[in-house]
């Protein structure tokens, strides 16, 4: 009899304890909380961010925890994008096997499964090359002509000074994309976020990378789930092996050659006013080297000369130049000498 109240009593002190380090976890978390009153402000913002954006996208009934309203805020909607396929010039044949590997994959799998099951979408595709050549282009094409929910993540995001937090907020990362797939999760300069491991690591980044890696595709992945990670880098060699491996499908995108140059720049220029002696293959030619990036910055100082004419031609008074602007006005076209990378050439 004393025996079993002696159980009963140890069991009573068991459940007082456990109750007690509950109380305590929550008290601490509330008084951390008010210490840092900028987190709070951080969720409240989005919270409110999240639920615009799911709105925007037609998103209703759908449960998210804390940690996926915040991830959330980072879906990008096909409105705000201005850049289609059609958009970027010189890189057809990787725009065509982005369209037969991934975006069909991830839009018709029924499609790809009805012959194999070794056909499906990947689960992480890179694209790499030199600053400036349409990497980035090619993800916002990407997430406007996909359908597919489009998450532009940021290391910022799913990096907190918290410890656990990252872990966490990665978990909210692709249990959101779960639940809105077909989803791309894209990370610009993946090789800053997820580079090669070493000893000197801090734990908590070898954590998340850890918990990043699981979730991907690890045990508690489906052959079923249709998540993509895109990745982006200037930098392949510095990614983790780990990850690299996990990116099977791999896209360089290098400096343009003078045929894609010469479709850069007629898209560039197509709906701009030019001089008929303006010879594009003179430019081509001059432009041996220049990524997309650098031809846009070209044509961009080119169409800004006539303007400058003009308003060198009307530089007196403000009124004045209010007055030439609002009774009309026409700019001349653009001329082969508008270009800087011609003058320099020229005066050689």
């Amino acid at each position: 009899m004393v025996r079993n109240r002696s159980v009963q009593s140890m069991a009573f002190d068991l459940a007082i304890f456990a109750a007690s380090q509950v109380v305590l976890f929550y008290t601490i978390k509330y008084v951390v909380q008010r210490l840092d009153p900028t987190k709070s402000e951080e969720r409240s913002g989005a919270k409110s961010k999240s639920t615009e954006v799911l709105k925007r996208l037609g998103v209703k009934d759908l449960h998210l925890t804390e940690h996926e309203t915040i991830i959330a805020g980072e879906v990008i909607h096909p409105d705000d994008i201005n850049v289609r396929f059609e958009d970027i010039g010189g890189l057809d044949p990787i725009i065509t096997s982005l369209r037969e590997t991934v975006i069909y994959p991830l839009r018709f799998p029924s499609l790809f499964r009805s012959s194999s099951n070794l056909i499906s979408a990947p689960k992480g595709v890179l694209l790499y090359g030199p600053p400036g050549c349409g990497k980035t282009m090619l993800a916002k094409a990407l997430a406007k002509e996909s359908g597919a929910t489009f998450i532009n993540i940021a290391a910022s995001v799913i990096t907190d000074k918290w410890f656990g937090e990252s872990n966490k907020l990665v978990d909210g990362l692709f249990s959101l994309a779960r639940k809105m797939q077909p989803s791309i999760i894209f990370i610009d300069e993946i090789d800053t976020f997820l580079r090669d491991r070493a000893r000197g690591d801090h734990e908590a980044m070898g954590m998340l990378k850890a918990e990043f890696m699981t979730l991907w595709d690890g045990l508690t992945s489906s052959d079923e789930t249709r998540v993509l990670v895109l990745g982006a880098t200037n930098r392949p060699e510095d990614i983790d092996a780990a990850i690299y491996r996990r990116l099977p499908k791999r896209f360089a995108v290098g400096l343009p050659d003078a045929a894609q140059r010469k479709k850069i720049l007629e898209l560039m220029l197509k709906s701009t006013a030019l001089d008929p002696s303006l010879d594009i293959q003179l430019l081509v030619r001059e432009t041996k080297g220049k990524s997309g990036s650098d031809l846009r910055e070209l044509c961009r100082v080119a169409a800004l000369a006539p303007v400058q004419e003009f308003m060198h031609a009307h530089s007196g008074t403000d009124e004045e130049m209010a007055e030439a602007v609002m009774t009309g006005f026409k700019l001349r076209p653009l001329r082969v000498e508008d270009f800087p990378v011609y003058e320099s050439h020229d005066g050689a």
